[in-house]
């Protein structure tokens, strides 16, 4: 792909490509405007004791294929049967009957078949509000209707609290506050890195293009694919932080282009050429991490890959294509105003790297031991709490006190018992014998059991636990009904229900986890592999995410699991991980985390090739990327921590998982541990079998800015050579010095070592324009570029010597 010219083109013919772009994001919301949103949640999986209990059901009670909602009330004072609060909810609950849209109200005070409904000691009571449609198809505007119809019936003493998907729809924040939020963090931190409001806003909007177009697009899709309610919370989360990145690093370069000299055309094709390669290599990496979802197999997640990918594949567009033409707008005015007058008077900027980020990168190098142990050290605290990871399903019981839904859910458990929130279905076909009713009543573990007669040929028999759904006493229940009580009847039944279909998740998704980590560790070695042409860089890769993997959730489970936190952060209740969480994590984290390590070794390997000095490599690298790397890693901690707010459980695990697995990536991983091991490891981590050299394919990541066409052969074949002495400043011979010779390009040609005298000579296959780069232990690194006419040339280099902490001059 022509980047350069495709940035150009957008650069020149800036007012079409946002013509475009605003048209496809209007056509896109006029599409989902009118045609709504058909979200799915299909979290029963094909081939489990649970879905055959779902598809029975369906066939038994086809005419409850609505959300079933309730109403709790308690009364401090006497009985829910009581005339004055009778009538109090009796009309309520009329009036709720006659609403468009409700199907049925089971009420208690409906004769024998209510008296189930009233707690035994007569204070709590609940009706059942079945809706005709399922909870994210039913208008908003009627469940607030049967809030505030069923919450004006209370009074002193009485308690009117209501539960269920539906109500829980009216709890929600507005539609897009963690993202404003996280957009808004997002700008300060960007206002702060480049000191110019155009350029801030430059990467906003650029991700709010490319995720619009992202969400828009889900939205239409939901109509002809299952789409999970969750997919577009996550989509947003992931196109957010990756758009953001990916037009910071673009724009960085953009900047540093102009600072040196080049003007604004010219610096947008080389920002494209360079960063844009390497942000359409990243966008490709997160793309295949997603898809690794799908090994899964697991329908749930389709269309969480689909809605991901998508968000990804739009804001890389967006990277490429309208931040290009929004750069041709702006001209100069992506620098500063100081910036631009310093550029006016004192002409372009140095090339060197220097500040914090440089003396970071020295401090690296002289003890890379010592910040490796600690790194080490830290992440392996932090990963501990992962040993006692327990997924499962969050439910009402983990919303915030305050919440109606939250009060609710306990009013039922204290009424009912824990079990109540989450009952079970076993089901058989045709009529359940006496046995199996008596042996599930007999079962430890079982409160309460209620046969339903046979409907439809199908007979369902409802069986409340004494235990909460998520407790792991519940789960031991599901397994003993499963395993024991139904095979000693000698029926064929099935356990159903929200519990055990979470509970058949969480199997299935622990028993496939690891192939789903090894494919997507697979995949992100070989893309490096040939990238980099390394195998140590791959391996390193591929240690590093799985450390910050188990870190994150060590973090997660701690917070989400243990409750560390969990009121300071307004979270609810502590619970299990959410069964599907760890896939979804480990995709968008092993996608982020490739992007920084691109980026790092990206120009680590530039520096190698150029000299073939692995220090300087590594040093320099991380003096040139690390400050731009945990910018990008800040922006991020912004946009996942406001998923917090998002008002849903998953999206707040899901944005507390990903900004810790960020944060340690970034500020710990990426700025230490890895340059720290690389500095250990030597000129081993360039290290490729010539065999699989010569195999592999060649792709470039992130050209050079300056990059010359390789020279061509010599028509007659002949060679020259350069030959000279390496030396000190004193004069004395500097023995065993590494001399390569390299294409302008990168490509090594020659490589000898220097003898006892300092000599050397180096075969160069043409006339043309080369690099010769010295090295030698305990001297500073010369690269130098040397022009040969086809006569041998005579060149001597200088080393200096380095002392004990300093830095050799050439950087």
């Amino acid at each position: 792909m022509n980047v350069a010219a495709l940035a150009r083109w957008c650069f020149r013919h800036r007012l079409v490509v946002l013509l475009l772009w605003v048209g496809t994001l209007f056509g896109l919301g006029f599409t989902a405007s009118t045609a709504g949103t058909d979200y799915a949640n299909v979290f029963s999986l094909p081939n489990t004791d649970s879905k055959t209990a779902y598809d029975l059901m369906e066939k038994a009670f086809p005419e409850r294929a609505g959300d079933t909602d309730t109403v709790v009330w308690k009364t401090e004072d006497g009985s829910v049967r009581d005339e004055d609060v009778r009538s109090r909810l009796e009309p309520a609950l009329e009036e709720i009957g006659r609403m468009d849209g409700v199907g049925e109200v089971a009420s208690p005070y409906a004769g024998e078949r209510g008296a189930a409904q009233i707690s035994q000691d007569g204070r709590i009571a609940y009706a059942q509000i079945t809706f005709r449609e399922q909870a994210n198809a039913i208008p908003k505007e009627l469940i607030e209707d049967v809030v505030d119809t069923a919450r004006a019936a209370e009074r002193d003493g009485l308690q009117v609290e209501l539960g269920g998907q539906a109500i829980a729809r009216t709890q929600e924040p507005p539609a897009g506050t963690a993202e404003l939020v996280g957009i808004v963090a997002a700008a300060v931190v960007l206002f702060l890195a480049f000191g110019s409001l155009f350029a801030m806003l430059l990467p906003l909007v650029v991700a709010i293009a490319g995720v619009g177009t992202g969400m828009l697009a889900t939205m239409a899709l939901s109509h002809v694919t299952n789409v999970p309610e969750v997919a577009p919370l996550l989509g947003s989360l992931i196109g957010l932080g990756v758009g953001i990145d990916y037009a910071l690093f673009i724009v960085t370069r953009h900047r540093r282009g102009i600072l040196r000299g080049a003007q604004p055309e010219d610096a947008a094709v080389t920002a494209l050429n360079t960063s844009g390669r390497a942000v359409l290599f990243a966008g490709g990496t997160v793309c295949i991490a997603l898809a690794g979802m799908l090994v899964m197999n697991l329908r749930f997640l389709d269309g969480v890959v689909i809605a991901t990918s998508l968000t990804v594949v739009l804001s890389v567009l967006a990277a490429v294509t309208l931040l290009p033409a929004l750069l041709g707008l702006l001209g100069m005015r992506v620098l500063s105003r100081r910036q631009r007058r310093k550029l006016a008077a004192a002409g372009p900027e140095s090339e060197e790297a220097s500040g914090l980020a440089a003396r970071w990168s020295v401090t690296v190098q002289k003890r890379p031991r010592s910040i490796a142990t600690l790194a080490v050290v830290i992440m392996a605290v932090l990963a501990l709490p992962v040993l006692s990871i327990r997924l499962g399903a969050t439910d009402q019981g983990n919303h915030q006190d305050s919440t109606t839904t939250r009060q609710a859910y306990d009013l039922l458990a204290e009424g009912f018992g824990p079990g109540v929130n989450g009952p079970l279905q076993v089901v058989v076909e045709g009529e359940a014998p006496a046995s199996l009713v008596s042996g599930i009543e007999s079962t430890e573990g079982v409160a309460q059991v209620a046969a339903v007669p046979p409907a439809n040929g199908i007979s369902v028999i409802n069986v409340v636990p004494t235990t909460s759904p998520q407790s792991e006493e519940t789960d031991a229940l599901i397994d003993r009904l499963r395993d024991e009580v139904i095979p000693s009847a000698g029926v064929e039944a099935h356990v159903g229900g929200v519990t055990a279909v979470f509970k058949d998740f969480a199997s299935v998704t622990g028993d496939r986890l690891p192939y789903f980590i090894a494919t997507i560790i697979a995949l992100g070695f070989l893309l490096l592999l040939v990238a980099f042409r390394s195998l140590v860089v791959p391996l390193t890769a591929a240690l590093m995410n799985l450390i910050a993997a188990a870190a994150s959730f060590g973090v997660l489970v701690a917070i989400f699991q243990w409750g560390w936190g969990t009121e300071l952060l307004g979270i609810g209740k502590e619970g299990p991980i959410t069964a599907f969480l760890p896939v979804i994590m480990l995709s968008l984290l092993f996608g982020l985390s490739m992007d920084y390590q691109v980026f790092l070794v990206s120009r680590m390997h530039e520096e190698w090739v150029h000299t073939r000095d692995n220090a300087r490599a590594v040093r320099v690298g991380l003096a040139e990327t690390s400050r731009v790397i945990n910018c990008a890693a800040l922006i991020m901690i912004c946009v996942f921590s406001a998923f917090v707010l998002s008002g849903d459980m998953e999206g707040a695990m899901a944005g507390i998982g990903l900004a810790a697995a960020v944060a340690l990536d970034a500020f710990i991983l990426r700025t230490a541990l890895v340059p720290a091991a690389m500095h250990m490891l030597g000129n081993s981590n360039w290290w490729l079998p010539v065999w699989l050299e010569k195999r592999l394919p060649h792709l470039a990541v992130e050209p050079r800015e300056d990059a010359v066409e390789e020279p061509a052969a010599a028509e007659d074949g002949g060679t020259s050579v350069i030959h000279g002495f390496i030396r000190t400043a004193d004069g004395d011979p500097v023995a065993d010095a590494s001399v390569t010779l390299l294409s302008k390009g990168g490509r090594q040609l020659d490589r000898v070592t220097s003898l006892a005298d300092g000599s050397y000579i180096l075969s160069v296959p043409a006339p043309g324009s080369y690099v010769l780069a010295a090295t030698s232990s305990g001297h500073g690194s010369r690269a130098r570029h040397v022009v040969v006419d086809g006569e041998p040339v005579v060149f001597d280099v200088e080393l200096t010597e380095v002392s004990e902490g300093e830095v050799d001059a050439v950087n």
